[in-house]
């Protein structure tokens, strides 16, 4: 029986559409309608879908039409279900739910308010799109439209300088791995003349394992470059942070819950091409925890509340490409789908915070305001808890089934990632004791969040809370083969001790000697500025990639090429014919006797040349 998978992703389509054409004319109430019912009929026709294709044992495809056919060579419009999707399309349509709800109050008073929701509609399209796609093809669609929704919606208010500048920086940086992920698409198609996953896993079978730099390799690495872009790893990651000149809902829904997570879900749909490739799987997760240490100690020293969180995605995405770099791409996806939750609560949990000091995000003038915003306080401590990994919260489960499989595959993984995983807790904690205990520093009244924004907070913080119980690691086993971890007791208390090591040492630093800090800062100052200028990454890329390409396009292309060239070759023989046309221009001067002259002139010409040739 049919599912109609079309469905899903075409009710926030025709969210877009409404909001998009119609909405400067409808009433706000209207607006807000189209946007949040689109969505919440989408989650529902996902819950019946899911339930109407259980267990979900193999691949569920409908197949529309042919978009391309090229010979024996056939791309279609074609939609899959699996336990793969389904989390996916779950995780998507029920957090970008929530997140569309608490958006109606956080901008309320926005003038752009049906340009909103109409760009957040039209994202869920794409991201549904994304990970509906039966092909890579199809897929690569979904990802550029993300891509393109992102750059709209980070400079959503683009008379800011700074909004604009950053959704073209997430722009441009994700060009360059999108153009990894379209080059694999070619390698692809060459070697397996097919886009469609079940058939290209179906060919992989016939394939070696790669213990060299090979095919699938390659293909393998191409897709990390894809992902390290859409996903802000090492080396790609510098447009994630300056994308929070968004509205927070769309950090909450982009930056933190879906579009930043595609990365890991490509990675992991293309599981069976990287286990016959492991030097590609191997880089997966050295990228992903290089870039969840890196982050991590940059997030120990940020002042932006936004920014601390930023940085927080950038790393916990690092702890998920650890997850299925090492083989365990069931706990990748678990730590994807709490994260989820513990992340987009903390982002819309800041947003209350900065609703509450009308715009305020510097966390050195916050502060006491746990007694003036208690719902915002006490849901943000269930989502640093959860990403602390405090036991039996959400973050606690995924975590450290990753620090544990990350274990077997090489210990000091494990090490790094632990003490990545301490300091986790301590910026978070920073953050949320700055922000919620001593005394207000700032100016004006704090006050609570309107309840269409504190409901979310309150089902995302008992998603953080109890969302580890989700079996999902059980759900997703029969897709990936063996389970995603080895239980390790000691390995566990070994993380969980790093992690609350770090929650004592924020509360020492920041609640009981508050002095502190500023000392450590005075003492290790060049230390300090360092990670607090990020390692100067912004710096280095511009003086080795931007002005050299700025400075190259001016005087190669513009002035070599464009003007001294192109230009100078047009106008060269523009000028000659206007000389031409000067002197004919003189000749027609209107008076006979110079007409009569002309042709005795010509007469006596062509009698020479008539003489000559005798």
């Amino acid at each position: 029986m049919e599912q109609q998978l079309w469905i899903i992703p075409a009710l926030p389509l025709a969210g877009f559409l409404v909001n998009g054409l119609l909405g400067r004319r409808l009433p706000k109430a209207a607006v807000t309608a189209v946007a949040i019912t689109s969505v919440a009929l989408s989650f529902l026709w996902v819950l019946k879908t899911v339930t109407g294709l259980m267990p979900l044992d193999a691949a569920y495809v409908e197949r529309y039409f042919d978009w391309i056919r090229v010979g024996s060579l056939r791309i279609g419009c074609d939609l899959m279900m699996d336990r793969l999707t389904a989390v996916m399309v779950l995780v998507v349509t029920g957090v970008g739910l929530l997140i569309h709800i608490y958006a109606a109050g956080y901008m309320a008073h926005d003038t752009g308010y049906a340009r909103f929701f109409a760009y957040l509609n039209l994202f869920m399209f794409f991201m549904l799109t994304l990970v509906l796609a039966a092909n890579y093809l199809l897929m690569f669609v979904g990802w550029e439209g993300v891509g393109l929704c992102s750059y709209l919606l980070i400079g959503f208010w683009f008379l800011r300088k700074s909004a604009t500048n950053a959704g073209n920086k997430a722009f441009i940086v994700n060009r360059v791995g999108d153009f990894g992920f379209s080059l694999a698409i070619f390698l692809l198609v060459i070697n397996f003349n097919t886009l469609d996953f079940g058939e290209v896993f179906a060919k992989l079978s016939g394939w070696p394992v790669e213990n060299t730099v090979g095919t699938l390799t390659l293909v393998g690495l191409l897709l990390l470059l894809g992902a390290t872009g859409k996903s802000a790893q090492v080396p790609l990651y510098v447009w994630l942070p300056d994308a929070m000149e968004g509205p927070t809902p769309v950090s909450a829904l982009i930056h933190a819950a879906t579009m930043v997570t595609a990365g890991v879900y490509m990675v992991a749909r293309t599981a069976p091409l990287y286990l016959k490739a492991p030097m590609a799987l191997e880089m997966v997760a050295l990228i992903g925890l290089v870039t969840a240490f890196f982050a991590a100690t940059i997030g120990l020293v940020q002042n932006d509340i936004k920014k601390v969180f930023a940085y927080s995605t950038v790393s916990q995405l690092g702890y998920m490409f650890l997850g299925v770099g090492t083989g365990a791409f069931a706990a990748g996806i678990f730590h994807l789908v709490t994260h989820a939750f513990f992340k987009a609560l903390l982002f819309l949990g800041a947003g209350s915070v900065i609703h509450a000091l009308s715009g305020e995000q510097d966390l050195r003038i916050m502060g006491g305001l746990r007694k003036k915003t208690p719902w915002t306080f006490w849901t943000l401590a269930c989502a640093s808890v959860s990403i602390a990994g405090v036991p039996f919260t959400a973050g606690f489960f995924s975590k450290d089934e990753i620090l544990v499989a990350a274990y077997h595959h090489a210990p000091w993984m494990y090490w790094v990632g632990t003490l990545a995983a301490g300091m986790t807790a301590f910026y978070v904690f920073r953050a949320f004791f700055l922000a919620f205990f001593g005394e207000y520093r700032g100016e004006g009244h704090p006050h609570e969040s309107p309840a269409v924004m504190t409901l979310p907070l309150a089902a995302l913080a008992l998603l953080s809370l109890a969302g580890g119980f989700i079996p999902v690691p059980g759900w997703l086993e029969p897709l990936f083969g063996a389970p995603s971890a080895h239980h390790n007791p000691v390995l566990v208390a070994v993380s969980v001790s790093f992690g609350l090591a770090g929650i004592f040492l924020a509360w020492l630093f920041y609640v009981a000697r508050p002095e502190l800090p500023g000392a450590l800062a005075t003492r290790f100052s060049g230390i300090y500025r360092t990670v607090l200028n990020k390692y100067y990454v912004d710096e280095i890329y511009n003086a080795a990639i931007v002005k050299p390409v700025v400075e190259g396009s001016r005087s190669l292309l513009w002035k070599g090429i464009d003007v001294e060239l192109i230009d100078a070759s047009v106008n060269g023989i523009a000028a000659r014919a206007r000389g031409v046309g000067d002197m004919l221009r003189r000749m027609q001067s209107g008076y006979i006797r110079n007409y009569a002259a002309w042709v005795l002139l010509g007469a006596v010409v062509l009698m020479l040349a008539i003489g000559g040739t005798r």
